[in-house]
């Protein structure tokens, strides 16, 4: 059997020919559903089995599945962290948390999916205020840039912690999300 000898432009040709293609085309609903939800896990760093989770959770309360399941993201301690300015990232506020440098109430915790409450009391825990250098480089570094926080969270600049004033509304959030495809992809 001969093999077909192919002239080393014409493969490339083909190639470009049906990436074009596959560009123009439309995305399909379940393509913007997907996406969305991909979207938000993503900015959240949350995984499939977790964000699956807190959909539940949204669908079981009495409020919109879409906006309870966005509050739901906001409450977890490394989203709060994130918006206290106490860490630069959200995966920064994760690896603070498991580090076990986080107190809320005056107690530790070591799980960023913590879901804090009204009046829960943030703060860092006192090995971390003598880490005079990993203060200056990360909490206050971003402290005194002029970000601001979230109206449902008050931060205490001298003290380095923040409370949760009430629970986060649909409106807190500024990203541009459409909540109602990922309930839409999760109600089939």
């Amino acid at each position: 059997m001969k093999k077909k000898v192919i002239p080393t432009g014409a493969g490339k040709e083909a190639k470009d020919k049906k990436a074009k293609s596959k560009r123009g085309r439309k995305v399909s609903e379940y393509g913007k559903q997907l996406q969305e939800k991909q979207k938000v896990k993503q900015m959240y760093g949350v995984l499939e089995k977790q964000f699956k989770r807190f959909f539940r959770m949204a669908r079981k309360s009495q409020d919109a599945p879409g906006d309870a399941l966005l509050s739901l993201l906001e409450r977890r301690l490394d989203n709060t962290i994130y918006r206290l300015k106490l860490s630069t990232s959200r995966t920064q506020a994760r690896q603070i948390i498991v580090h076990g440098h986080i107190l809320v109430n005056g107690k530790k915790v070591y799980s960023p999916s913590f879901l804090v409450n009204v009046n829960d009391v943030i703060s860092l825990a006192s090995n971390v205020l003598e880490k005079k250098v990993f203060l200056e480089q990360v909490i206050d570094k971003r402290l005194n840039i002029g970000i601001k926080v979230p109206e449902w969270l008050e931060l205490k600049k001298s003290d380095r912690s923040g409370q949760v004033l009430r629970l986060p509304i649909r409106s807190d959030i500024q990203v541009p999300i459409e909540e109602h495809l990922i309930v839409e992809l999760y109600s089939k």
